[in-house]
Protein backbone atom coordinates (compact mmCIF):
# COMPACT_ATOMS: atom_id res chain seq x y z
CA UNK A 1 0.00 0.00 0.00
CA UNK A 2 2.89 2.66 1.12
CA UNK A 3 4.58 1.20 -2.28
CA UNK A 4 1.06 2.36 -4.32
CA UNK A 5 0.89 5.75 -2.63
CA UNK A 6 4.54 6.49 -3.09
CA UNK A 7 4.16 6.21 -6.58
CA UNK A 8 0.49 8.49 -6.57
CA UNK A 9 2.62 11.11 -4.88
CA UNK A 10 5.41 10.93 -7.20
CA UNK A 11 3.24 11.02 -10.53
CA UNK A 12 -0.13 12.92 -9.68
CA UNK A 13 0.71 14.76 -6.89
CA UNK A 14 -1.74 18.14 -6.36
CA UNK A 15 0.08 19.84 -4.10
CA UNK A 16 2.62 22.76 -4.98
CA UNK A 17 5.94 23.43 -4.23
CA UNK A 18 7.15 26.78 -3.82
CA UNK A 19 9.29 28.48 -6.54
CA UNK A 20 12.02 31.13 -6.74
CA UNK A 21 11.94 33.26 -9.93
CA UNK A 22 15.20 35.28 -10.64
CA UNK A 23 13.14 37.39 -13.75
CA UNK A 24 16.09 38.44 -15.41
CA UNK A 25 15.55 40.77 -18.48
CA UNK A 26 17.98 38.03 -20.54
CA UNK A 27 17.30 34.76 -18.76
CA UNK A 28 14.90 33.41 -16.28
CA UNK A 29 15.86 30.99 -13.87
CA UNK A 30 13.57 28.63 -12.13
CA UNK A 31 14.12 27.65 -8.67
CA UNK A 32 11.53 24.56 -6.89
CA UNK A 33 11.90 24.12 -3.43
CA UNK A 34 13.49 20.33 -3.05
CA UNK A 35 14.56 20.19 -6.51
CA UNK A 36 17.27 23.36 -6.97
CA UNK A 37 17.02 25.15 -10.50
CA UNK A 38 14.93 23.23 -12.83
CA UNK A 39 14.99 25.72 -15.49
CA UNK A 40 17.27 28.38 -17.23
CA UNK A 41 16.06 29.82 -20.75
CA UNK A 42 15.89 33.03 -21.96
CA UNK A 43 12.91 35.70 -21.53
CA UNK A 44 11.60 35.40 -24.75
CA UNK A 45 8.04 34.96 -25.64
CA UNK A 46 6.58 34.80 -29.73
CA UNK A 47 3.17 35.37 -30.16
CA UNK A 48 0.57 35.58 -33.52
CA UNK A 49 -0.02 39.42 -33.93
CA UNK A 50 -3.58 38.24 -35.58
CA UNK A 51 -4.89 35.86 -32.72
CA UNK A 52 -2.89 36.98 -29.75
CA UNK A 53 -1.91 33.14 -29.34
CA UNK A 54 1.40 32.16 -27.40
CA UNK A 55 3.27 30.74 -30.12
CA UNK A 56 6.77 29.84 -27.98
CA UNK A 57 8.72 31.00 -24.80
CA UNK A 58 11.94 30.62 -23.81
CA UNK A 59 14.33 28.63 -26.31
CA UNK A 60 11.86 27.98 -28.94
CA UNK A 61 11.00 31.59 -28.65
CA UNK A 62 14.60 32.86 -29.06
CA UNK A 63 15.45 30.82 -32.01
CA UNK A 64 12.95 32.89 -33.47
CA UNK A 65 14.34 36.26 -32.64
CA UNK A 66 14.95 37.92 -36.23
CA UNK A 67 13.11 35.47 -38.13
CA UNK A 68 10.02 35.20 -38.33
CA UNK A 69 7.14 35.95 -40.85
CA UNK A 70 5.24 38.74 -40.54
CA UNK A 71 2.02 37.59 -38.72
CA UNK A 72 4.34 36.71 -35.63
CA UNK A 73 6.57 38.59 -33.26
CA UNK A 74 9.25 37.16 -30.75
CA UNK A 75 9.79 39.92 -28.16
CA UNK A 76 11.95 40.50 -24.56
CA UNK A 77 8.73 41.34 -23.01
CA UNK A 78 11.48 42.26 -19.56
CA UNK A 79 14.04 45.73 -20.70
CA UNK A 80 16.89 47.13 -18.42
CA UNK A 81 15.76 44.71 -15.43
CA UNK A 82 11.57 46.07 -15.22
CA UNK A 83 8.70 44.64 -17.20
CA UNK A 84 8.03 46.56 -20.48
CA UNK A 85 5.38 44.52 -21.53
CA UNK A 86 2.79 43.25 -18.54
CA UNK A 87 0.63 41.24 -20.57
CA UNK A 88 3.21 38.94 -21.99
CA UNK A 89 5.38 39.08 -18.96
CA UNK A 90 2.51 37.26 -17.86
CA UNK A 91 1.92 34.55 -19.78
CA UNK A 92 5.73 33.94 -20.11
CA UNK A 93 5.83 33.45 -16.17
CA UNK A 94 2.66 31.32 -16.20
CA UNK A 95 4.32 28.56 -18.97
CA UNK A 96 7.51 28.27 -16.99
CA UNK A 97 5.34 27.79 -13.82
CA UNK A 98 3.06 25.12 -16.26
CA UNK A 99 6.66 24.03 -16.87
CA UNK A 100 7.96 22.72 -14.07
CA UNK A 101 5.05 22.29 -11.75
CA UNK A 102 2.26 20.80 -14.52
CA UNK A 103 -1.03 20.34 -13.00
CA UNK A 104 -1.56 21.36 -9.18
CA UNK A 105 -4.47 21.55 -6.96
CA UNK A 106 -2.79 24.34 -4.62
CA UNK A 107 -1.43 27.36 -5.77
CA UNK A 108 2.44 28.01 -5.08
CA UNK A 109 4.33 30.85 -3.44
CA UNK A 110 6.46 32.24 -5.80
CA UNK A 111 9.83 34.29 -4.46
CA UNK A 112 10.26 36.42 -7.05
CA UNK A 113 13.97 38.99 -7.76
CA UNK A 114 13.68 43.02 -8.63
CA UNK A 115 16.71 45.23 -9.04
CA UNK A 116 17.57 47.49 -5.84
CA UNK A 117 16.21 50.62 -7.01
CA UNK A 118 13.37 49.24 -8.38
CA UNK A 119 9.92 51.75 -8.05
CA UNK A 120 6.88 51.13 -6.13
CA UNK A 121 4.60 50.71 -9.59
CA UNK A 122 7.50 48.81 -11.20
CA UNK A 123 7.24 46.26 -7.67
CA UNK A 124 3.49 46.08 -7.99
CA UNK A 125 3.53 45.43 -11.77
CA UNK A 126 5.81 42.22 -10.72
CA UNK A 127 3.45 41.20 -8.04
CA UNK A 128 0.45 41.31 -10.06
CA UNK A 129 2.11 39.44 -12.51
CA UNK A 130 3.04 36.77 -10.68
CA UNK A 131 -0.15 36.45 -9.03
CA UNK A 132 -1.99 36.53 -12.28
CA UNK A 133 0.20 33.40 -13.77
CA UNK A 134 -0.76 31.50 -10.46
CA UNK A 135 1.37 32.47 -7.55
CA UNK A 136 -0.99 31.86 -4.20
CA UNK A 137 1.24 34.25 -2.94
CA UNK A 138 3.88 36.60 -4.67
CA UNK A 139 7.03 37.55 -2.27
CA UNK A 140 10.10 39.56 -3.59
CA UNK A 141 13.52 39.83 -2.95
CA UNK A 142 16.44 42.64 -4.11
CA UNK A 143 18.91 40.97 -6.50
CA UNK A 144 22.41 42.15 -4.80
CA UNK A 145 20.88 40.62 -1.61
CA UNK A 146 19.91 37.22 -2.92
CA UNK A 147 23.25 37.16 -4.91
CA UNK A 148 25.48 37.44 -1.41
CA UNK A 149 23.09 34.56 -0.56
CA UNK A 150 23.72 32.45 -3.54
CA UNK A 151 27.28 32.95 -3.78
CA UNK A 152 27.82 32.35 -0.42
CA UNK A 153 28.47 35.14 1.75
CA UNK A 154 27.09 35.20 5.56
CA UNK A 155 24.84 38.46 5.22
CA UNK A 156 23.48 37.87 8.77
CA UNK A 157 26.82 39.08 10.10
CA UNK A 158 28.00 43.17 11.24
CA UNK A 159 30.64 42.49 8.13
CA UNK A 160 30.64 44.44 5.08
CA UNK A 161 30.34 42.79 1.80
CA UNK A 162 30.37 44.50 -2.08
CA UNK A 163 28.11 42.52 -4.23
CA UNK A 164 28.13 43.44 -8.02
CA UNK A 165 25.64 41.24 -9.82
CA UNK A 166 25.79 42.30 -13.45
CA UNK A 167 22.34 40.99 -15.60
CA UNK A 168 20.98 41.74 -18.83
CA UNK A 169 19.50 44.70 -18.20
CA UNK A 170 20.74 46.18 -15.27
CA UNK A 171 23.82 45.91 -13.02
CA UNK A 172 22.41 45.93 -9.01
CA UNK A 173 25.78 46.86 -6.81
CA UNK A 174 25.08 47.01 -3.01
CA UNK A 175 27.13 46.97 0.47
CA UNK A 176 25.29 44.40 2.73
CA UNK A 177 25.64 44.16 6.30
CA UNK A 178 23.08 42.69 9.20
CA UNK A 179 21.38 41.23 6.94
CA UNK A 180 20.44 44.49 4.77
CA UNK A 181 21.35 46.80 2.28
CA UNK A 182 23.47 49.41 3.83
CA UNK A 183 23.95 51.63 0.15
CA UNK A 184 23.54 50.53 -3.38
CA UNK A 185 23.03 51.53 -6.95
CA UNK A 186 21.17 50.31 -9.66
CA UNK A 187 22.39 51.46 -13.34
CA UNK A 188 20.57 50.58 -16.33
CA UNK A 189 24.24 49.29 -17.71
CA UNK A 190 24.82 45.33 -18.40
CA UNK A 191 25.06 42.46 -20.80
CA UNK A 192 22.55 44.14 -23.29
CA UNK A 193 24.17 47.31 -23.77
CA UNK A 194 27.66 45.46 -24.00
CA UNK A 195 25.70 43.40 -27.18
CA UNK A 196 24.63 46.93 -28.18
CA UNK A 197 28.23 48.36 -28.01
CA UNK A 198 30.01 45.46 -30.60
CA UNK A 199 27.09 45.86 -33.20
CA UNK A 200 27.58 49.88 -32.90
CA UNK A 201 31.80 48.75 -33.49
CA UNK A 202 30.98 46.97 -35.61
CA UNK A 203 28.79 49.20 -37.97
CA UNK A 204 31.54 51.95 -37.53
CA UNK A 205 34.80 50.41 -38.18
CA UNK A 206 33.87 47.49 -40.33
CA UNK A 207 30.45 48.67 -41.91
CA UNK A 208 28.32 45.68 -41.63
CA UNK A 209 25.42 45.01 -39.86
CA UNK A 210 25.21 42.11 -37.23
CA UNK A 211 22.24 41.18 -34.87
CA UNK A 212 21.72 40.72 -31.41
CA UNK A 213 22.58 37.19 -31.15
CA UNK A 214 26.03 37.09 -33.17
CA UNK A 215 26.83 40.34 -30.66
CA UNK A 216 26.30 38.38 -27.86
CA UNK A 217 28.30 34.85 -29.26
CA UNK A 218 31.46 37.61 -30.18
CA UNK A 219 31.02 38.75 -26.32
CA UNK A 220 30.95 35.10 -25.11
CA UNK A 221 33.92 34.19 -27.25
CA UNK A 222 36.14 36.87 -27.61
CA UNK A 223 34.87 39.66 -25.41
CA UNK A 224 37.17 41.22 -22.58
CA UNK A 225 37.20 44.36 -20.79
CA UNK A 226 41.15 44.19 -19.79
CA UNK A 227 43.99 43.15 -22.05
CA UNK A 228 43.99 39.52 -22.76
CA UNK A 229 47.73 38.10 -22.78
CA UNK A 230 47.04 36.41 -26.03
CA UNK A 231 44.88 38.06 -28.96
CA UNK A 232 42.14 36.37 -30.13
CA UNK A 233 39.83 36.39 -33.36
CA UNK A 234 36.95 35.12 -34.30
CA UNK A 235 35.39 35.10 -38.20
CA UNK A 236 32.23 36.89 -37.98
CA UNK A 237 29.13 36.70 -40.45
CA UNK A 238 26.92 39.68 -41.32
CA UNK A 239 25.65 42.16 -43.76
CA UNK A 240 27.48 45.07 -46.10
CA UNK A 241 26.22 48.37 -45.31
CA UNK A 242 27.15 49.19 -49.20
CA UNK A 243 26.28 46.48 -51.29
CA UNK A 244 23.62 44.71 -49.02
CA UNK A 245 25.16 41.44 -49.53
CA UNK A 246 26.11 38.96 -47.25
CA UNK A 247 29.92 39.28 -45.19
CA UNK A 248 32.24 37.55 -44.00
CA UNK A 249 34.84 39.68 -41.73
CA UNK A 250 37.46 39.18 -39.03
CA UNK A 251 37.28 40.64 -35.59
CA UNK A 252 39.75 40.28 -32.33
CA UNK A 253 39.73 40.78 -28.98
CA UNK A 254 41.40 44.16 -28.81
CA UNK A 255 38.83 45.21 -30.88
CA UNK A 256 36.15 44.12 -28.97
CA UNK A 257 38.12 45.32 -25.91
CA UNK A 258 37.60 49.10 -27.34
CA UNK A 259 33.89 48.23 -28.12
CA UNK A 260 33.78 47.64 -24.59
CA UNK A 261 35.55 50.57 -22.95
CA UNK A 262 32.82 52.87 -22.56
CA UNK A 263 30.45 50.47 -21.05
CA UNK A 264 32.63 48.69 -18.99
CA UNK A 265 34.00 51.92 -17.54
CA UNK A 266 30.40 53.47 -16.56
CA UNK A 267 30.13 50.02 -14.25
CA UNK A 268 33.27 50.92 -12.37
CA UNK A 269 32.23 54.60 -11.85
CA UNK A 270 29.12 53.35 -10.45
CA UNK A 271 31.41 50.89 -8.01
CA UNK A 272 33.65 53.90 -7.24
CA UNK A 273 30.10 55.83 -6.16
CA UNK A 274 29.15 53.06 -4.25
CA UNK A 275 32.57 52.71 -2.08
CA UNK A 276 32.26 56.52 -1.78
CA UNK A 277 29.10 56.36 0.25
CA UNK A 278 30.05 53.78 2.52
CA UNK A 279 30.54 53.96 5.87
CA UNK A 280 34.54 54.25 6.62
CA UNK A 281 34.33 50.79 8.65
CA UNK A 282 32.32 48.78 6.08
CA UNK A 283 34.93 49.97 3.38
CA UNK A 284 37.72 47.98 5.96
CA UNK A 285 35.90 44.97 5.86
CA UNK A 286 35.44 45.40 2.15
CA UNK A 287 38.87 45.98 1.28
CA UNK A 288 39.54 42.37 3.47
CA UNK A 289 36.68 40.87 2.26
CA UNK A 290 37.39 41.95 -1.06
CA UNK A 291 34.58 42.35 -4.29
CA UNK A 292 31.98 39.71 -5.26
CA UNK A 293 30.84 39.46 -8.58
CA UNK A 294 27.44 37.27 -10.12
CA UNK A 295 25.26 37.56 -13.31
CA UNK A 296 26.63 36.54 -16.54
CA UNK A 297 27.90 39.71 -16.97
CA UNK A 298 30.41 39.22 -14.76
CA UNK A 299 31.73 36.42 -17.02
CA UNK A 300 32.89 38.68 -19.68
CA UNK A 301 37.32 37.84 -19.76
CA UNK A 302 38.79 40.41 -17.32
CA UNK A 303 36.28 41.75 -15.47
CA UNK A 304 37.66 40.70 -11.78
CA UNK A 305 40.80 41.58 -13.14
CA UNK A 306 39.67 45.40 -14.25
CA UNK A 307 37.63 46.27 -11.04
CA UNK A 308 40.62 44.97 -8.82
CA UNK A 309 43.41 47.57 -10.93
CA UNK A 310 40.96 50.25 -10.77
CA UNK A 311 39.87 49.73 -7.36
CA UNK A 312 42.48 48.32 -5.66
CA UNK A 313 40.40 46.05 -4.02
CA UNK A 314 40.32 41.82 -4.75
CA UNK A 315 37.67 41.32 -6.76
CA UNK A 316 36.56 37.27 -7.71
CA UNK A 317 33.83 36.13 -10.01
CA UNK A 318 31.33 33.85 -7.77
CA UNK A 319 31.35 30.32 -8.28
CA UNK A 320 28.33 29.46 -10.97
CA UNK A 321 27.84 33.12 -11.56
CA UNK A 322 24.87 33.43 -13.51
CA UNK A 323 23.26 30.97 -11.10
CA UNK A 324 23.71 32.85 -7.46
CA UNK A 325 20.36 34.99 -8.10
CA UNK A 326 18.45 32.01 -8.30
CA UNK A 327 20.64 29.93 -5.53
CA UNK A 328 19.82 33.09 -3.43
CA UNK A 329 16.08 33.28 -4.02
CA UNK A 330 15.85 28.94 -3.10
CA UNK A 331 17.48 29.84 -0.15
CA UNK A 332 14.56 32.07 0.49
CA UNK A 333 12.25 29.66 0.44
CA UNK A 334 13.02 28.07 3.70
CA UNK A 335 12.22 31.42 5.41
CA UNK A 336 8.91 32.06 4.00
CA UNK A 337 7.28 32.14 7.34
CA UNK A 338 9.47 34.54 8.44
CA UNK A 339 8.56 37.01 4.98
CA UNK A 340 5.82 38.92 4.37
CA UNK A 341 3.83 39.21 1.15
CA UNK A 342 4.68 42.28 -1.45
CA UNK A 343 7.39 44.60 -1.04
CA UNK A 344 8.04 44.27 2.73
CA UNK A 345 10.69 42.32 2.35
CA UNK A 346 12.75 44.98 0.37
CA UNK A 347 16.20 45.94 2.36
CA UNK A 348 15.78 49.64 1.63
CA UNK A 349 12.04 49.50 2.77
CA UNK A 350 13.08 47.70 6.30
CA UNK A 351 15.45 50.68 6.51
CA UNK A 352 13.14 53.26 5.99
CA UNK A 353 10.36 51.99 8.64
Amino acid sequence: MAFFLDIFKRNFSLFSSDIGIDLGTATVLVYVKGKGIVLNEPSVVAVNKVTGKLVAVGTEAQETLGRTPDNIIAIRPLREGVISDYEMTELMIKEFIRKVQGFRLFKPNVVICVPSIITEVEERAVIDAGTQAGAKRVFLIEEPVAAAIGAGLDISRPNGNLVVDIGGGTTDIAVISLGGIVESTSIKIAGDKFDEAIIKYVRRKHNALIGERTAEQVKKTIGCVYPRTEEEIMEVKGRCLMTGLPRTFTLSSSEILEALEEVSSAIVEAIHSVLERTPPELTGDISSNGIVMTGGGSLIWGFDKLVASKTGIPTRVADEAVSCVAYGTGNCLENLASMQDGTINLSRKRQMR
